[in-house]
């Protein structure tokens, strides 16, 4: 008796699918390409640093400057990922587990797949070793300069108790108040007016400019405490303003140069991961071809 379609569906086995005893990551093979691109990268980065390319100096003509470092700081990035993650992903290429009853095409995704795995890998070793050196070493800079700091204030209060702290401005403003010659010292009692001075050119340097009123201000102070003329004490006073502006144009130049010199060392930074990450890649894949080739 021949039955319907439904007798037939109802009736048919089905057949579950075969699955693979083991995943087919070789975790082993990852960690030890993993492992190898780390010791390269730290090694690369000692001897660069070996070479003085970690050290800047603001001073010209005496060490790195912002750019020479942003270049130098471009090209051992991507030196170090290229380097490093070719022998860390061809390493995990010729080590991993073959597999057999494979497509070709599914056996050279697999070693790709492995390559940006112990890049993944290496990458965060790196960064949590650095992460753990950076640490340290900024927790022993403390405390040693905690420690220097305290022996130099005590060893200054006990040479000098009456000794003035370090002031930036302390200077310029000695300068505007130096009596002229012959001029009459200022009566006993008269109050310092070095304190409100120092809070005007702050003022002057967060607004970017000198008050017209503060500046006749100025004058008369420095008329009153020096014994000038009221021109010579507005010339005074013009003279510290330009150097307070030169010096704050010089600051913020400096700034956005450091800015500009951090924004490209990131993007490159960034682009040196990517071609870690793409040289791993392919140099397992390359790596787990000759495996297979030479078994």
């Amino acid at each position: 008796m021949v039955g319907t379609y439904s007798e037939y569906s109802e009736t048919r086995a089905v057949v579950p699918a075969v699955e693979a005893a083991a995943s087919g990551v070789s975790w082993d093979a990852v960690f030890a390409g993993a492992a190898v691109a780390t010791a390269v990268t730290l090694a690369l980065m000692v001897l660069g640093a070996g070479f003085g390319l970690s050290i800047v100096s603001p001073w010209p003509g005496s060490g790195a400057g912002a750019t020479t470092f942003a270049v130098t700081t471009a090209i051992g990035l991507v030196v170090i990922q290229w380097v490093a993650s070719g022998l860390g992903g061809y390493v995990t290429g010729r080590l991993r587990t073959r597999w057999t009853s494979l497509h070709t095409d599914e056996v050279a995704f697999r070693d790709t797949a492995h390559g940006f795995l112990a890049w993944c890998v290496s990458t965060l070793f790196v960064v949590l070793i650095l992460g753990v050196v950076t640490y340290g070493t900024a927790s022993t800079g403390v405390q040693a300069t905690a420690t220097v700091a305290s022996g130099a204030a005590q060893g200054a209060t006990a040479a000098a108790p009456a000794a003035v702290p370090a002031d930036p401005t302390g200077y310029a403003i000695d300068l505007l108040f130096r009596p002229a010659p012959d001029a009459q010292p200022p009566a006993a009692g008269t109050t310092d007016p070095r304190p409100e001075v120092a809070r005007i050119l702050a003022n002057a340097v967060a607004a970017g400019s000198l008050p017209a009123a503060d500046k006749s201000y100025l004058a008369q102070l420095v008329a009153q405490r020096t014994g000038l003329s009221q021109a010579d004490a507005e010339k005074r006073v013009d003279e510290m303003t330009a150097q307070v502006d030169a010096a704050v144009a010089k600051a913020r130049e400096t700034a956005d140069a450091a800015r500009k010199a951090g924004l490209s060392t990131a993007f490159t930074a960034f682009l040196a991961l990517l071609i870690g990450a793409f040289i791993a890649a392919v140099s397992a894949s390359l790596g787990g071809h000759l495996r297979d080739d030479r078994i």
